[in-house]
């Protein structure tokens, strides 16, 4: 890069350094309005663009950043068009900072302890039903023994006839719940809804629908792309993924907002609860929120 290109673009995070303070906000401000992690914003406001995740990030989170303090972010990049690096063949990160691994980690032994609970919970609900309809039918059998008249053979056999009578209706009983717990499970996967609300080329707002107490959001993509995702403005999920690769984040119980910032947007198709997401803009960058809603 010529002295003069190094000129115009440290004029960059000049630019951008003097909108933020003008505007009043910290780099904590700006981290949490644009999803960018802060020793970004603050290599951009130093113009140690090097220290980006890629030459690609550099048009990306330079928009953004610009977009967040009232500039125009796409006239910023027409303007230091020829000094920024080209986008058609981004360079992507190969691997994520310690702390991404650490935040991804514990997000992992949560989730795998969560699903080891809701493994077994089903299993020890119909236990108990079980042994309780059990019980009862011990206790009627029991009084209706000492209320009978009849010989010590015949309630014997009275006994046995309502004991196997019992155990049938037990049986039934059990596999009835069974077959009630698996259809209203289908039921409510199939009760999700999503809505667009609002739409723009950067990304769009979509409101979902939905009776699971803990939705799941699919992330596949078709080509490398960097994603992150927060809910309630935690981060639960960030990476950069690989060509034709998928995961899929366990949003927590309580998510009333799910906020994605999509690196190849054009390239990941996401989907909640198995219903497909038809997603609206056309940058490759986009922001996506999701609001939840019972």
């Amino acid at each position: 890069m010529s002295e003069e290109d190094k000129q115009e673009t440290s004029s960059i995070g000049q630019t951008l350094h003097d909108a933020r303070v003008k505007k009043g906000f910290t780099i904590d401000d700006l981290q949490k309005n644009t999803k960018i992690q802060k020793r970004y914003l603050i290599a951009i406001d130093e113009n140690k663009f090097d220290e980006l995740p890629g030459d690609f990030y550099v048009r990306a989170f330079v928009k953004q950043y610009a977009d967040a303090v009232g500039l125009d972010g796409n006239e910023l990049l027409k303007q230091f068009d020829a000094t920024l690096p080209d986008t058609q063949n981004p360079e992507y990160v190969d691997k994520v900072s310690e702390d991404k691994i650490a935040t991804r980690t514990a997000q992992r032994k949560v989730d795998d302890r969560n699903t080891t609970i809701r493994r077994y919970i089903p299993v020890t609900v119909i236990s108990v039903a079980v042994v309780l309809v059990i019980v009862v039918i011990w206790f009627a059998a029991a009084k209706s023994s000492k209320n009978s008249q009849q010989t010590n053979i015949s309630s014997s056999s009275s006994s046995v006839s309502v004991s196997g009578s019992s155990s049938s209706s037990a049986s039934s009983s059990s596999k009835k719940q069974v077959k009630k717990t698996t259809t209203k499970k289908k039921t409510t996967a199939n009760n999700t809804t999503i809505k667009s609300t609002a739409a723009s080329t950067d990304g769009g707002t979509y409101t979902v629908t939905t009776k699971k107490a803990a939705s799941e959001l699919k992330i596949t993509t078709s080509a490398k792309a960097w994603v992150s995702v927060n809910a309630n403005s935690s981060n639960v999920y960030q990476a950069s993924q690989d060509a034709n690769a998928s995961h899929t984040v366990k949003l927590p119980s309580n998510t009333t907002s799910a906020t994605l910032n999509l690196g190849n947007a054009t390239s990941t198709k996401l989907s909640i609860n198995g219903k497909a997401v038809k997603l609206t803009g056309t940058s490759q960058v986009q922001n996506i929120t999701f609001n939840f809603s019972k």
